[in-house]
């Protein structure tokens, strides 16, 4: 398994460094824009990403709610916190893009502003966790919350079709806004993003297992402790 791991690190890091390469070096720059474009190879992939962690969260949530099985609930609470990581880089590569482009390094527009209360939303959620108390009751409440909270990642796609919007659209009704070098640098950013992404849940899954394993030997400690000296 350390092997395993240590191959698709070593392979991650090979992906980053081509990934970079396309991003900064081979896409062209932009008509208008020039090399500011480049920032939207990292902006971009890591908003999908963002949505596909919050969804795994919404997924995992309902699987929980119904199954009961503790294992859902750490995927979900693993998957959150990449989710809010990723939504940070949204929001940090989005302000230095705006910034030349709008002259202004936030703007509440719909996209951006609903974009920022996900950001909330899952910090509060994380907030929530830390002040339940009991496993399962934790993870019934903040499965619920979970799957409230996911609700505002619909509304941010389609933010630039119910209000007035300036952000732009890489993909729209009429297909790919960009030319065909430029796509394959966004994809292959977001399928190194994903690749980060899944070695990242599967590292925290199992740090919040042995975190489990470890708080259930702790009270199964105290309460053998305080049925002996019940018992002295």
């Amino acid at each position: 398994m350390k092997r395993s791991a240590l191959w698709l690190a070593v392979g991650l890091g090979v992906v980053a460094m081509v990934n970079i390469y396309l991003a900064l070096i081979w896409s062209p720059p932009e008509a208008q824009m020039g090399n500011l474009i480049r920032i939207m190879y990292f902006h971009v992939a890591s908003a999908w990403i963002a949505f596909l962690a919050f969804f795994i969260s919404f997924v995992f949530a309902i699987l929980y709610l119904l199954r009961r099985k503790l294992v859902f609930d750490r995927i979900t609470v693993s998957s959150a916190e990449i989710g809010l990581v990723y939504t940070t880089l949204t929001l940090i590569t989005g302000s230095l893009w705006a910034k030349p482009i709008w002259n202004t390094w936030w703007t509440w527009d719909p996209r951006l502003t609903t974009t920022l209360i996900l950001w909330f939303l899952y910090v509060g959620y994380l907030l929530l966790r830390g002040t339940l108390d009991g496993i399962e009751r934790r993870a019934r409440i903040s499965s619920v919350y979970a799957i409230i909270a996911f609700v505002d990642v619909p509304i941010i796609h389609f933010a630039v079709e119910w209000w007035r919007s300036i952000h732009p659209q890489v993909i729209d009704d009429t297909g790919v806004n960009m030319p065909g070098s430029m796509f394959f640098t966004l994809m292959f950013g977001f399928f190194t993003f994903l690749w980060l992404y899944l070695i990242l849940l599967y590292t925290r899954t199992r740090q919040e297992s042995m975190r489990m394993r470890l708080y259930q030997s702790r009270e199964r400690l105290r309460a053998l402790r305080a049925r002996r000296e019940g018992e002295g």
